[in-house]
């Protein structure tokens, strides 16, 4: 009969260790390291789309890698006559990958035909962008990140970042 509360007092001792360890502390809640992405496959069906009167945007895969911060990795599906937004720039290196389509890039102020197969590279703070000036919906992949390592450039000038 003696043994019984040594054993429950190992047991309470343990659930309060494992639930102390479960419950961040007030610290590790105010720095959350992020956690690099795990390889992996999404599918379509999968990835969360965002709807808007010029098409849909589907999210893959956002967050950190090994080597990159702020990745972005997402499929536009755009309406004829429509772009997912104006030219614009931002701090983040992009591609922009034609699957399906056509339309019009913008490039640093200039002017593209765009078509299947085109991939767009921009460097930071580089307006660039996107329409679909073709008759059917236009496809296009982005991966947008940052490198770890390297600092971001600082904004250029006080200009809009969408024109």
């Amino acid at each position: 009969m003696s043994r019984h509360p040594v054993v429950l007092f190992i047991l309470l001792t343990a659930v309060a260790l494992a639930l102390g360890a479960a419950v961040p502390s007030p610290a590790a809640a105010a720095d959350p390291q992020p956690k690099p992405l795990k390889s992996g496959i999404v599918s379509f069906d999968d990835a969360k789309a965002n709807q808007a009167d010029w098409g849909e945007m589907r999210r893959y895969f956002t967050g950190e890698t090994a080597g990159t911060k702020n990745v972005l990795t997402a499929v536009a599906i755009v309406k004829p006559g429509k772009a997912v937004h104006r030219a614009h720039r931002h701090a983040e290196e992009e591609y922009l990958i034609l699957a399906e389509g056509s339309g019009t890039w913008s490039l640093d102020g200039k002017e593209f035909a765009a078509k299947r197969g085109d991939i767009l590279y921009v460097e930071p703070w580089i307006y660039h962008g996107l329409t679909n000036t073709g008759t059917e919906q236009l496809i296009f992949v982005v991966v947008r990140f940052n490198s770890k390592g390297i600092k971001v450039p600082p904004r250029p000038d006080n200009r809009p970042d969408e024109q």
